[in-house]
């Protein structure tokens, strides 16, 4: 996705944005270098974050559409607090440990040798997201719909097929037994 997209405009080093009343729209910007506290109300339209610092950001009824994240450190960051509607995120070789996608539908999105430890699948529509190589360790899948999505090349994930849709995904069978572990199945 990020390949797809043609910046109009570069905002480097930058660790605040406009106040709303300002700027609200944010479209075809790149933000290189940047660490942001908050970016609440604000909308990002085909816009890529690059080596930039998001962790822990405020980003109340903020609209992600087209949004690339690379190299980014996006620490503890609460995705479900973006808007809904035309939420598209894709990450390639980002730090999500701790981040929250609780309820969020992620169909449409990437996710590209990152490290998401404790990350947050609560209630979220991962159908057809595609996930490569990422370190899921203590990631939590919980009424997941996870239909179709590749794990062969990922790690560290526990998935309990009972309580999530696991319909068509993809797994490596020396990682069956992480579908087995609320049984206490060891497998060897």
């Amino acid at each position: 996705m990020s390949n797809l997209i043609k910046p109009s405009e570069t905002l480097s080093n930058l660790t605040m944005l406009s106040k709303p009343s300002e700027r609200e729209d944010y479209e075809k910007c790149e933000f290189v270098n940047c660490s942001f506290t908050d970016i609440s109300n604000l909308n990002f339209i085909n816009c890529v974050f690059k080596n930039c610092n998001l962790s822990s950001c405020k980003m109340n009824n903020s609209k992600l559409q087209g949004v690339a994240f690379l190299d980014c450190k996006l620490l503890g960051l609460n995705f479900f607090q973006a808007k809904d509607f035309a939420f598209e995120v894709y990450f390639d070789k980002c730090l999500l440990d701790y981040a929250s996608f609780d309820s969020k539908k992620l169909n449409k999105s990437e996710f590209k040798s990152c490290k998401m430890h404790e990350v947050n699948f609560t209630n979220a529509d991962l159908s057809k997201t595609s996930l490569v190589d990422c370190d899921l360790y203590e990631a939590v899948f919980a009424k997941t719909n996870l239909s179709g999505v590749d794990f062969t090349s990922c790690s560290n994930f526990a998935i309990d097929p009972e309580i999530n849709q696991v319909k068509k995904a993809k797994f490596l069978s020396q990682d069956l037994f992480r579908l087995l572990t609320r049984h206490h199945i060891y497998i060897e």
